[in-house]
């Protein structure tokens, strides 16, 4: 069991910002770090809290570390696409040459940077550069064949205005 000796003046912090700090899992880590500075035992701040073991355990190590001020720090996990170091060149390729579906474009997207991802992902990333989906309406039957030639709708377009 890791033991843990928290001086006053922390107590007195952790006492505060578990209900006035602006982010709710700070608010936790402060919670459980207070309980534990009560004498509450891991398990019964683990249902207290709402939070297992490790957690709780993985808190303790971060105040361990840099005190209260390693415990405000949040860092999400975000991953960054391989294709955000080509977004310049594929937005450019594509505002050029609209695809006509997310398969032509994840294989535009292939042809320029060797990666290849999935429809999903290229639609994200499609999304992420203000390209817009626009759906496609079918043609009349009895409409002329010569509109039929000049109507040519393309799928994904590069929206002027990010929303």
């Amino acid at each position: 069991m890791l033991k843990i000796d928290i001086p006053e003046t922390d107590i007195t912090l952790l006492k505060h910002e578990r209900y006035n700090h602006p982010h709710p899992r700070v608010m936790r880590k402060m919670d459980v770090l207070y309980l534990k500075s009560l004498g509450f035992s891991n398990k019964d701040i683990c249902k207290i809290v709402g939070v297992c073991d490790n957690t709780i355990r993985e808190y303790f190590n971060q105040y361990k570390e840099g005190g209260i001020e390693r415990l405000k720090e949040i860092n999400f996990y975000q991953p960054i696409s391989e294709l955000s170091e080509y977004s310049g060149s594929i937005e450019k390729y594509l505002t050029e040459n609209p695809p006509t579906s997310t398969s032509q474009a994840s294989a535009m997207i292939e042809r320029i940077t060797g990666i290849k991802r999935g429809k999903t992902q290229v639609r994200n990333f499609l999304k992420s550069l203000n390209f817009k989906y626009i759906k496609a309406c079918s043609v009349p039957a009895k409409a002329l064949t010569e509109e039929k030639k000049t109507n040519n709708v393309s799928f994904w377009k590069k929206s002027l205005n990010p929303d």
